[in-house]
């Protein structure tokens, strides 16, 4: 059993090896901010899945909850790095709800999974960002008002009432786009809040599902195993019925030859 340097878990041949700390790596520049051309961590992801794959296939590969728990956080990865290449931040943000990030820690030094606290810091990012973009619309309409007013405020010429009248009509689309924007922003939010409710409904049906089979199966095993005794039981009676019954019958037999030699005359 070979250990990571540092703090990776133990693994069982130098192939687990590399790809616990190619892992360990990946997480940790997953939690750093970074530039928007960095392009090291789409590649080590990348190379993630194809260690991966060749462990699947390996002959003295780890337990299949161990491989689980690697497809895990390497698709969590790869969902993150999608993620982050969406245009706009509402989007961004409905990509990450849907993320599942590790239930264990890759090293030993974590009390929390690194891939956990990666999606925790890019939803607050996300988030931070939709409002930033809503407020900034809240400002933007507040100049625009500003402006109608000064220009309501001074004198015109012709060719001023004009240039006015176009200020006003170009001020009133951008508005009319701001406020288009913010609705459909809107309604990606209420969207994602109600996916994110019927998707805990449908897991809490599924897990009421699940927890009723379970105990169907369990009561279905332990009356199973009653009437395998009780067959077995029967089973048993009924052979030793039989074997008294052909008893006697024998019995019956060999006295009434008896009998009928005693009686019957011999023949001269």
């Amino acid at each position: 059993m070979a250990q990571a340097e540092g703090a990776c878990p133990l693994a069982t041949s130098r192939l687990e090896l590399n790809l616990v700390r190619l892992l360990c790596r990946c997480e940790s520049m997953a939690a750093e901010k970074r530039e928007l051309n960095e392009w090291r961590l789409e590649k080590y992801v990348g190379a993630l899945e194809d260690m991966l794959q060749a462990l699947k296939v390996q002959a003295s590969k780890p337990a299949s909850e161990v491989i689980s728990e690697y497809s895990r956080k390497v698709d969590f990865l790869k969902g993150m790095l999608q993620a982050e290449k969406l245009t706009s931040s509402s989007e961004k943000a409905l990509a990450n709800q849907f993320l599942a990030p590790g239930r264990v820690p890759t090293t030993a030094r974590e009390r929390v999974p690194a891939t956990k606290t990666v999606h925790l810091q890019s939803r607050a990012r996300y988030t931070s960002e939709m409002r930033s973009e809503l407020l900034g619309m809240e400002s933007s309409a507040e100049l625009e008002m500003d402006m109608r007013k000064r220009v309501a405020k001074e004198p015109r010429s012709a060719d001023e009432k004009q240039s006015a009248s176009e200020l006003d009509l170009v001020l009133q689309r951008h508005q009319g786009l701001q406020e288009k924007l913010a609705e459909e922003m809107l309604g990606l939010a209420r969207s994602l809040k109600t996916n994110t409710l019927a998707a805990q409904s449908v897991i809490k049906k599924d897990n009421q599902t699940l927890s009723h089979s379970l105990k169907m199966a369990d009561q279905n095993l332990e009356k199973l195993k009653m009437e395998s005794e009780r067959l077995e039981q029967h089973a048993q009676k009924s052979v030793n019925w039989l074997l008294w019954a052909m008893l006697i019958v024998v019995c019956f037999v060999f006295i009434s030859m008896i009998l009928f030699i005693r009686i019957m005359p011999r023949l001269k």
